[in-house]
């Protein structure tokens, strides 16, 4: 119960963050931030967090023989893998009420449920695969729904990450190394009127 404890609270600072992100200062100034620029911030905070947990977290108390991570963290006495902590933070700002959406996704997922959703996802994938620093941007109509949607690449930040993705019964990908693209970080988010 100590790792949700924690999860919740980093995510409702977050939370906090984005939901206020098209709120105006009190007075006439506005402190509108373009859309673009949202979903920058959105990144460096998922990114941030995410780098942290699997570092300092699940490769540290691995390292340690401290704890293991596994994809049956909810059953099994584990820390859940950095995937599933993207994942269960999504689902927990979902609860807020933001329409703030993001998940990890790749063209070799090891979970069918993390590939592209869509042709902008998969084109989105391409792209960052082919140029890593420059996110894939664009505004997606969903459903009559008008969003704005960015894929960032998603790198191998640690030796567990490569462990992982090699190992993984279920990877049709084996040869990762440090630092190599493994997907993208999709985030979506309503568009402005």
């Amino acid at each position: 119960m100590p790792n949700r404890t924690w999860l919740a609270g980093a995510m409702s600072v977050t939370i906090f963050l984005f939901g206020n992100w098209g709120a105006g200062h009190a007075g006439k100034e506005s402190a509108a931030v373009p859309v673009e620029t949202v979903v920058d911030y959105i990144y460096a905070v998922l990114a941030s967090d995410r780098t942290f947990y699997t570092v300092h977290v699940v490769e540290r108390m691995q390292q340690r023989g401290v704890i293991e991570s596994s994809e049956r963290w909810r059953s099994e006495p584990t820390l859940p893998l950095p995937a599933q902590f993207v994942q269960e933070s999504s689902n927990l700002a979902a609860l807020t009420g933001v329409k703030v959406r993001y998940r990890l996704i790749s063209l070799n997922p090891i979970n069918k449920l993390s590939g592209p959703a869509n042709e902008f996802e998969k084109k989105g994938l391409e792209a960052v695969m082919a140029e890593p620093d420059r996110p894939y941007k664009g505004f997606v109509t969903d459903r009559g729904e008008r969003r704005f949607e960015a894929l960032y690449a998603d790198r191998a930040v640690s030796p567990v990450c490569v462990t992982c993705h090699n190992a993984h019964p279920r990877s049709t990908k084996r040869e990762y190394k440090l630092n190599d693209v493994l997907g993208a970080v999709s985030i979506s988010i309503p568009a402005p009127d």
